[in-house]
């Protein structure tokens, strides 16, 4: 990765605060409550490690990953369960076996559910095209009685031109065909947007554009795809573009061909490097966040509004290393019904360890930030959320942070506002 490196070591501050009674009393009636729903533990048997995000089923069971870890160390995929009475259980579904020529390993993207109860996901490693492998699909059937069933859909690599190392999750489209992007691969070698769709029984894999090092065309996509109303699909690259610091993009469909379109290129005066998957709002906006650059350059959550046919992009938060904000955004965010925004940021906040932010918009114009959680190492909290977010019914946060807990080992977090 080109430019500033995440901290590896940590940010140590000693903050005193200096407040009444009432004060005190009325902010502890009004914060944000984290709880932490699931330690993970480093015992050959549990996953750890989980550097995505989770999805949740409509009975509110909790779906994810871990990059590492399980019986194999090649991580796993895990449910949590809510239990009557209060607290969840966890199940490994699988652990990837990395100790062999078949199965994928790695997995950094979120797990997608389809109407049938079966989970799809990526591997960035493993599979049988290489002794280092270069990357898979897999999919999760429940078995009739219990336990999961693993399928490997398909293996990257195939031939020189196919598609190589997906970092990011997968969606689904009305008819079952599953959609992706790869980070390395395809015809110039840096990257694509693939389809994989079933066939007289067996999955075939369509590349639908190779991003090239060209000058104006972005390259090195590590987020997922959406689709619009319309079945265009729109994303990020965290390279490329005219000033090769990233790129928001739209491929459209018409008569067969898919056809590439750059809507923003980053630059070091704008946020730079965006590594994950754009939203929209009710209003056909885009929204996303970069990793570095903006006003302290830590980063940005930006806004693409598209006018009579052309984008504008609007920094709507800057980031800072204040030690009160946090920094280093490599999530993607959600929006609630009233355009409220939602992300975490993998550093900075109070403590230096990340944090769980909200973005209001304001009457007349700009945005004010809250910080819903400082995450902190203190022996209980989990720590660097490199993931994203989830709603449930009632408003409620879902997040992992890929490190802390009382395992240190990562941690599956709420935050109730």
């Amino acid at each position: 990765m080109r430019g500033k490196q995440l901290s590896a070591g940590l940010r140590a501050t000693l903050i005193i605060f200096t407040v009444t009674l009432f004060v005190a009393s009325a902010a502890a009636a009004t914060a944000p409550t984290e709880k932490v729903l699931y330690n993970f533990k480093n015992n050959n048997k549990d996953g750890v490690g989980p550097y995505a995000g989770l999805i949740r089923d409509s009975a509110g069971n909790l779906y994810g990953t871990t990059l590492y870890g399980g019986i194999y160390g090649g991580g796993s995929v895990f449910e949590l369960s809510p239990r009557t009475g209060g607290g969840w259980t966890e199940k490994i579904l699988h652990n990837f076996d990395n100790t062999t020529l078949e199965d994928g390993y790695s997995p950094y993207g979120n797990l997608v559910l389809d109407a049938s109860g079966n989970l799809y996901g990526t591997t960035v490693l493993g599979g049988n095209n290489s002794l280092e492998g270069l990357g898979t699909v897999f999919e999760l059937k429940p078995k009739t009685g219990g336990g999961w069933t693993e399928q490997i859909l398909y293996n990257f690599g195939n031939n020189a031109t196919d598609a190589v190392y997906p970092y990011a999750g997968l969606i689904l489209d009305s008819s079952g065909n599953l959609y992706g992007t790869t980070s390395e691969g395809g015809s110039f070698g840096y990257g694509t947007v693939f389809e994989l769709s079933l066939k007289a029984g067996s999955w075939t894999e369509t590349i639908l554009y190779n991003f090239d090092d060209n000058g104006t065309d972005g390259i090195n996509p590590y987020g997922s795809v959406i689709f619009d109303s319309t079945g265009n699909l729109y994303g990020t690259t965290g390279l490329g573009g005219v000033d090769s610091e990233g790129t928001v993009f739209e491929l459209t469909l018409t008569a067969g061909t898919w056809t590439e379109s750059v809507l923003h290129s980053f630059s070091e005066t704008d946020g730079y490097e965006p590594f994950a998957n754009v939203i929209f709002d009710s209003a056909g906006n885009l929204y996303g966040t970069t990793l570095y650059g903006g006003v302290y350059d830590y980063g940005t959550v930006f806004e693409l509004a598209s006018v009579s046919g052309s984008w504008t992009e609007t920094t709507l938060h800057s980031f800072n290393d204040n030690f009160t904000d946090g920094y280093f955004p490599g999530a993607g965010l959600i929006i609630d019904s009233a355009g409220n925004l939602y992300g975490t940021t993998t550093e900075g906040g109070v403590d230096g360890y990340g944090m769980v932010f909200e973005l209001k918009p304001k009457a007349g114009g700009g945005w004010t930030e809250t910080v819903l959680h400082n995450f902190n190492d203190n022996g209980k909290d989990g720590f660097y959320p490199y993931a994203g977010l989830i709603f449930d019914a009632s408003g409620n946060l879902y997040g992992t942070t890929s490190s802390g807990g009382v395992n240190s080992e990562g941690t599956v977090f709420e935050v109730m506002p």
